[in-house]
């Protein structure tokens, strides 16, 4: 069988065919470069680091993976499990623990203001015509005895009647009292401790361990009566000129006023405290008193003074108080404060009692104070008929008050005086100022050389009289 011959299109698509591109010429190699010739060609590494980072990736998980499903919004629990709420579950009851302890703690502070008010408020509209915040009619000691509108108002529920205690903050309440003779009102506070805040309650008691100028917390009963003391006219208020009128016969042929002094009878414990405290009581000077408890000492002005208003009811009333529940029994005209001013002076007088409330109050509990706060009330009119003291005792309460007086009236008149200099000082700098501007230069060197000679004259001077 002989060679194959080759068709009619053989060769038409070949390359140098007719229609089709040459070759390329071959070139020939030149020795000097083979080798580079025969060097593989280069791969990117950020290519190579690609290529071995995609090898060693997983592949995607399919459908049949364990993803968590996609549900409707409100089916949480199929998208969540216990483990996603452990930091909640031991914050949420810290929370509640803390919201709680808030909560007991001012239930505890409204529940012992209840109990303080029943136990106290017979004893208040006995001897005030009004008790408490209410315009309405008050509430007389015959009706709480009969008909017990005192304990219906305060019913078992924690809300204080605001018509006879007022709520002033957590551990703060407050209430009033007026309509009775030779007082012109009292006010009552009742100091509670912080239970609704134990930390502060327990750094405020460590630190009274530490320093002494802290006072320890102690729930305490303030009582502060303000006295006529001949000012009716200015302190009752009336509507009409009639009762203005009756008034003012009324307060002729009646003497409200009695000598101003400073006197008390203070626990022992709260003594030092006292008188740093207080501005009033440094009038004062202490001395132990035999008919007084061993716990208890008195601070007056004048042993007349004393001799006046220790009375054997008095000592009765504070014997039966306590040593747990007195705190002190303060007279005065002073302020508390420290005055820097004239007007601060003026003779403001007052009384004050301060007990300590015990820790499980009761009626029984509140039982032993009650002689000593009914006394308190009378004070007043013990005042207006005996506290009128010989001349020669009151010229000497009154020099330790007109020597304070002096030492304010003494740094009021240097506090003017350097006003005055100041003034003085900037009116001649004006002065100065306004002469120079009209000068000329040479108007103006002249003046300040005068100015200058004149200084140094002044200097040779004093110190020609130092020498």
């Amino acid at each position: 069988m002989g060679p194959r011959r080759k068709g009619f299109f053989a060769g038409l698509f070949e390359p140098g065919a007719p229609g089709q591109p040459k070759p390329p010429p071959k070139v020939a190699q030149d020795d000097d470069f083979a080798d580079f010739a025969k060097a593989p060609e280069p791969t990117p590494a950020a290519y190579q680091a690609a290529t071995a980072v995609a090898s060693d990736m997983p592949t995607l998980a399919t459908p049949d993976s364990n993803l968590v499903p996609y549900t409707a919004w409100y089916r949480v629990w199929e998208r969540t499990q216990p483990s996603d709420f452990y930091q909640e579950m031991a914050i949420v009851p810290f929370i509640l623990f803390i919201v709680g302890l808030h909560a007991w703690g001012r239930r505890k502070n409204r529940r012992m203001a209840r109990q303080w008010i029943e136990s106290y408020a017979p004893a208040l509209e006995k001897e005030f015509a009004t008790v408490g915040f209410s315009k309405n009619k008050p509430v007389t000691a015959d009706d709480v005895q009969q008909e017990g509108l005192l304990k219906a108002s305060l019913a078992s529920s924690q809300v204080i009647p605001p018509d006879l205690l007022k709520e002033k903050t957590a551990q703060e309440f407050t209430t009033y009292a007026t309509g009775r003779q030779n007082v012109a009102f009292v006010d009552i506070t009742l100091k509670l401790f912080k239970r609704y805040n134990p930390l502060t309650l327990i750094l405020e008691i460590i630190m009274s361990f530490f320093f002494e100028t802290v006072n320890a917390p102690m729930e305490t009963m303030t009582a502060v009566m303000y006295t006529f003391d001949g000012r009716e006219k200015d302190l009752v208020h009336v509507p009409s000129q009639k009762e203005q009128d009756a008034l003012e016969s009324r307060v002729k042929n009646m003497q409200s006023s009695y000598d101003g002094f400073v006197w008390a009878i203070v626990h022992k414990e709260g003594m030092r405290h006292l008188r740093e405290d207080r501005y009033d009581i440094s009038f004062t000077s202490t001395k132990d008193s035999a008919n007084l408890p061993p716990w208890a000492t008195i601070m007056s002005e004048s042993a007349e003074i004393t001799n006046t208003l220790l009375t054997p009811e008095l000592i009765s009333a504070v014997e039966k108080a306590g040593d747990e529940c007195f705190r002190n029994l303060i007279i005065t005209d002073q302020p508390i404060d420290k005055p820097y001013k004239l007007n601060e002076t003026v003779p403001k007088k007052r009384l004050s009692l301060t007990l300590k409330l015990p820790s499980s109050p009761s009626q029984q509990t509140y039982a032993p104070t009650m002689p000593l706060m009914s006394y308190f009330f009378r004070l007043p009119d013990i005042l207006v008929s005996q506290a009128h003291f010989r001349p020669e005792v009151m010229r000497k309460v009154k020099s330790t008050r007109e020597e304070e007086i002096r030492k304010l009236k003494k740094i009021d008149d240097d506090e003017k005086a350097e006003e005055r200099r100041t003034e003085e000082a900037k009116r001649k700098k004006e002065e100065r100022e306004g002469k120079l501007k009209g000068m000329s230069a040479e108007e103006q060197r002249k003046f300040l050389e005068k100015e200058r000679e004149r200084e140094q004259k002044k200097n040779s001077k004093r110190m020609t009289k130092r020498a």
